[in-house]
Formats: structure tokens, C-alpha cells, sequence
């Protein structure tokens, strides 16, 4: 099937923190392969892979010093090239991530750029003069606190990073770097990858004119923890030369078969907007933002960030997901209680909206946030804006396999990141022996998405617009199933007026009788191939 990614079910690997297989405290390749079983008993379709590739780790790999080396961290080529063999025997695919957008300070070409501007590689980055005063060109700012510039003396000029100094940014306007980083892609398809996930995406060119950014048309009740968000990024990234690039990365994914990608959109001014431009037209097959990662909840939000990505687009795609390695775990971000009832709406949830779904290791163990002291930070952005923000090494830390086990199971070393206690209770061994743990839920609600077609590949009808309960009909070849959630902590009861009783539901936290529905604190229930009109559902439906 061509459109086979649009069905599939992601489940996102930090390869750091899966398990650890060579004694170093650090996950690697073959720890991956080690628990192969594991992910193919989720049913999951695709595993995406976070950086592996050769790095000085000052951002975890997303400060690549060579993009087809991998780090001896994690393994070899040998050990990379089993994984994607045993992956596929168990007809599990592999996306890697791709992180065009920089490099690291320790890549070759940087190293000749910063020393020399006469060399070959001296216009591969993006390099200006200072203004009259010696202060950077202009005012933008990196992601990860201060300016975006850096002063390079021996160069006599500023280089842009967006994000940690140690991170220059490629100067995408010189052809020969779009040469260079298709390059490398066409390097990991002739590997056997099968797609790849573009770390942001949206910040591949820069406005040439260097024009300032203007101040952020929100208006926000205090001010940003991070100054960035302060500005409207309109000339640092987000360049229609962007999407243009695309098409030529597509023509390169698209000359080997049935591969697909998924982009990063970082922006927090117009990212769902952002979303749908990329990923049509031949561009990105699909693309995630942060709209769905953020510290709002509610059925109305989660029903008009959908609604506004389908609005009058039937082309574009979006890749759905609650939790990644860049934000705080959504059971801790979202209820107060990290309740497993919580977790589990969730799961429901995410499977059941339109678009791809993508998990986050640990997610299906219903994984909590780890709080972790200041002396245990490894991350850029935790340490500089502690305590106010802790970064993000709290939801990076280990997989926890086995409650008895030295750190979990997931080394028999000291691990990069501490396991703490309250993530040892939700290890996988445990879950595994309890009918309805959070871990079961997980692979039986992805059994069941893949028995309801309405749920894979149905179209979706949002009904009414009640503030705490969402409501909708997924359909497809004339089969509707009806999904009703609770997302909030207060208990409703639901009129009906047609017949439950005989129908395939799927459901937790709800009573159900013949014409009535007990929605408890979080409770959802999904309902296959009802027999009734859309039209008919708002009318037939009384929320008590």
C-alpha cells in the first residue's frame, strides 16, 4: 500500500535511555535488537530512531559530527545494519532522524569554515559581519538562551546557531550543502531505512537580508522563562525556500519505494498552519508540531487543533503524539494525579484521532515524569533556565524493564540518567503479569485500531462542543464507530436513546446500560459499527 504510513502506529526509540546491552550506562543499537520481541508484541508498525550517529554529545546527538559514522556509543554499522534485518523479519520498519538543519562545531566542514574563508566549505554556514558597534547582525535568539549568534575570531564575523553555540547552522542557500545533506539521505536509503523523521524541519533557510525579528504578537500574562518566545521568529526560520527544498528531498525519497518522512515544525505562532503547508504539495508525506505537546488539555482543544488541521484540506497529514523526548511526560503534564486511568484515555485517545499516531518509549508502561536534582542534569536548556524550566532530562530517563533488577534492567552499570523509584514501579515485568495494566491496554487498543478500519483510516466527524466531553465518529466504507471521551475529572451521564447493548465497545471508567452511558473521571468508550446518521448522533446524544 502506498499510503501504508497514513494506517501505521509509530513508536518512538531515545536510543540512550531503551536498554543497555555494552556495560556503559548508555543504550545502543543491539539493545534495541535485545528487545525486539517487546515491540513487536505492542503491534506497533514503525520504530523511529532518535540520533546514533557520530557526535560529542553536547546536545545527545543532535550535534552530528558525522552523519554516516555511527557513534561508538551505541554501536557499529554492523550492529545497525542487524537491527534494521531483525526489525524488518518482524515486519517492524525504521525511520531515523535526520538533523540537516545543523551540524556540530567538531564536523570537518565547520572546522574549515570557522579557520579558513577561502577554503571549499567557507560559505557551508551561515556567517556575517559584526554591525559598526562589534554586536551581532541582528536580534535573533537561540532556542536554547542568548543570542543566535556566535563570534568567531579568527573569521572575524558572528555564525548563526539556533540553537547551543557548538551547533552552527548550515547555510542552506548554497547548493552545494542541499547537495550535501541529500547526500547523506540517499546514504541511509540505500542503508534500508524506510523514512526519516527532520528535526526541525522549518529552520533549514534563513532570511538573507538578516532582517530583525519583531516582537511576538502574543500577549502574555508574564513573560517567557525563555526570551526566544518572546519574538516572532518570521525571518530567522520558517523561509518559503523551505518548502522548495522539500520537493527536491521528496523526488529523492520518492526514487526509492515505499518510504515516507515526518517533520518537526517548531513554531509557536502558527505551527498547525505550518504543518498543513508542509506536507503537501510533495513535500513531507507528514509533520507533527508542538500544538499537542504543550501544557493544554481539554476536549476543546484537542477537538479545534484537529479541526483546524483538516479544515478544508483533504491532502495534507498530520503525525499525532503527547509525549516525545523534548517535553515533560504527558501523564505528568496533564493530571495532576498521574492516575493509570488518565493514561490509558490517553492511549484511547491518540490511537483513535485522524492522522498518524506516534508514541513515546515508556508511554505504554502509563511512565511519569522523573524529577530529578540539579546535580543530575545533562541537558543545555535544563541547566541554564533551572529551576524555573528543568529541561528535559526528566522524561529522557531509562526504560524500565525489570522491577528487580539493578537500575530496572536497563544496565548493569551506573545509567547516564538515574532511575528513580517511582519509575521502577511501572516496569515492564510488573505490567506484564497484570490483566488491565497500562502496558495490556496499550497493545490491546492497538489490536483493536487495527480490526476497525473507521479507526485507521476513517474520515472523523466532530459532534457538539461540550467543554469536557469529546465526541466524534470515525467512518469508513459506510462502518461508523462513535468515540466518546471524559477528559476531565468530573463524572457525566449520557443519554443515548439507541441501543448499546449489541454493539463491539471498547471502553474503561464507564458503566453502560441499555440506553445510557456512566461516564466516571476519564472515562471514554468507543463503540463499533453503530447504525445510526452522523446528523442524528448531537440530537440522540444527552450529556447529564
Amino acid at each position: 500500500m502506498s499510503d501504508w504510513w497514513k494506517e501505521a502506529v509509530i513508536y518512538q526509540i531515545y536510543p540512550r535511555s531503551f536498554c543497555d546491552t555494552s556495560d556503559n550506562g548508555i543504550g545502543d543499537l543491539n539493545g534495541i535488537v535485545e528487545k525486539m520481541d517487546y515491540l513487536s508484541s505492542l503491534g506497533i508498525d514503525v520504530i523511529w530512531l532518535s540520533p546514533f550517529f557520530k557526535s560529542p554529545m553536547k546536545d545527545m546527538g543532535y550535534d552530528v559530527s558525522d552523519y554516516t559514522e555511527i557513534d561508538p556509543l551505541f554501536g557499529s554499522m554492523q550492529d545497525f545494519d542487524k537491527l534494521i534485518s531483525i526489525a524488518h523479519q518482524n515486519d517492524i520498519k525504521v525511520i531515523i532522524d535526520q538533523v540537516l538543519s545543523h551540524s556540530s562545531d567538531q564536523h570537518k566542514a565547520f572546522i574549515k569554515s570557522r579557520t579558513n574563508k577561502d577554503s571549499k566549505e567557507s560559505d557551508w554556514y551561515v556567517w556575517a559581519d559584526p554591525k559598526e558597534d562589534g554586536s551581532p547582525p541582528n536580534n535573533w535568539l537561540s532556542v536554547f538562551g542568548g543570542s543566535a549568534w556566535e563570534w568567531e575570531p579568527e573569521r572575524e564575523q558572528y555564525y548563526l546557531h539556533n540553537f547551543l553555540s557548538s551547533q552552527p547552522d548550515f547555510n542552506f542557500h548554497n547548493e552545494e550543502v542541499q547537495d550535501y545533506v541529500l547526500g547523506i539521505v540517499k546514504f541511509w536509503l540505500e542503508k534500508g531505512v524506510d523514512g526519516f523523521r527532520l528535526d526541525t524541519v522549518n529552520y533549514y533557510f534563513h532570511d538573507q537580508r538578516l532582517r530583525d525579528n519583531p516582537t511576538s504578537p502574543i500577549q502574555f500574562k508574564k513573560p517567557p522563562i525563555n526570551p526566544y518566545y518572546s519574538q516572532n521568529q518570521l525571518y530567522a526560520i520558517n523561509q518559503d525556500q523551505n518548502l522548495e527544498f522539500l520537493k527536491k528531498f521528496r523526488g529523492l525519497l520518492d526514487s526509492f519505494p515505499h518510504k515516507t518522512s515526518v517533520g518537526e515544525i517548531g513554531d509557536s505562532h502558527r505551527a498547525v498552519e505550518l504543518m498543513k503547508e508542509y506536507t503537501k504539495e510533495s513535500r513531507l508525506h507528514m509533520a507533527y508540531s508542538f500544538e499537542l505537546l504543550g501544557n493544554k488539555f481539554s476536549a476543546a482543544f484537542i477537538r479545534n487543533t484537529v479541526s483546524e488541521f483538516f479544515k478544508e484540506d483533504d491532502e495534507s497529514w498530520p503525525c499525532w503524539s503527547f509525549s516525545n523526548h523534548d517535553v515533560v511526560r504527558h501523564v505528568s503534564r496533564w493530571d495532576k494525579d498521574e492516575t493509570t486511568d488518565f493514561a490509558k484515555l490517553t492511549c484511547a485517545l491518540l490511537l483513535s484521532l485522524k492522522g498518524t499516531p506516534c508514541i513515546y518509549q515508556g508511554e505504554e508502561l502509563g511512565q511519569t515524569e522523573t524529577e530529578l536534582e540539579y546535580a543530575e542534569l545533562t541537558d543545555p536548556p535544563g541547566i541554564h533556565f533551572w529551576p524555573e524550566n528543568k529541561g528535559r532530562d526528566g522524561c529522557r530517563t531509562p526504560m524500565t524493564w525489570n522491577y528487580k533488577k539493578e537500575n530496572a534492567g536497563f544496565s548493569s552499570t551506573k545509567p547516564w540518567l538515574p532511575v528513580k523509584e517511582k519509575q521502577r514501579n511501572k516496569s515492564a515485568d510488573m505490567q506484564e503479569q497484570e490483566q488491565n495494566s497500562v502496558l495490556n491496554f496499550y497493545r490491546d487498543f492497538i489490536s483493536y485500531r487495527k480490526l476497525d478500519r473507521s479507526l485507521s483510516e476513517g474520515s472523523q466527524s466532530f459532534i457538539g462542543n461540550h467543554k469536557n466531553i469529546l465526541i466524534f465518529i470515525r467512518e469508513s466504507h459506510k462502518k461508523k464507530t462513535l468515540c466518546i471521551f471524559n477528559c476531565s475529572d468530573t463524572a457525566y451521564s449520557i443519554n443515548t436513546d439507541f441501543n448499546l447493548v449489541d454493539n463491539k465497545v471498547i471502553s474503561s471508567k464507564v458503566d453502560i446500560k441499555k440506553n445510557q452511558i456512566e461516564l466516571n473521571e476519564f472515562g471514554f468508550i468507543i463503540i463499533s459499527d453503530i447504525e445510526i446518521e452522523i446528523e442524528d448522533i448531537e440530537v440522540k446524544l444527552k450529556i447529564n
